[in-house]
């Protein structure tokens, strides 16, 4: 009995967990990598876009890639951990720490569902001090 529960709670477990990952393990790749164009792909027509000592702004994908080809090439990427990740009825979430050259920052990354995919509506990184 108690191994027939163990095997139902652990398909249940995967089943939930499964279904909050709805950011895309690209997403994560691209910060990794510090390659915004490969970030792209998921991103929205239109992005909010917030970069450290920056104003908010809302700009065409092809915008948020250049500015934030900018900011890595000024920020070379040490690393990135995903700290939470999860989603709740039409949207989801990234928060995460990105190391790089400068120091660490506090990436942001909301998505809304359009169509069957989860793409990049707002991405704010911000210093983590």
């Amino acid at each position: 009995m108690k191994k027939q529960l163990f095997v139902l709670w652990t398909l249940f477990a995967s089943i939930v967990l499964l279904q909050a990952q709805e950011v895309p393990d690209g997403v994560v790749t691209a910060f990794q990598k510090s390659n915004p164009q490969s970030l792209e792909r998921y991103m929205h027509e239109d992005v909010s876009l917030l970069l450290a000592g920056e104003k908010n702004e809302v700009m065409s994908r092809a915008q948020v890639v250049a500015a934030m080809r900018t900011f890595f090439a000024a920020n070379k990427v040490k690393g990135f951990d995903v700290n939470h990740k999860g989603k709740r009825d039409e949207s989801a979430f990234l928060v995460g720490t990105l190391r790089t050259s400068t120091g660490s920052y506090r990436v942001n990354c909301f998505l809304k569902k359009t169509g069957n995919n989860y793409l990049i509506h707002y991405i704010r990184i911000e210093n983590n001090q």
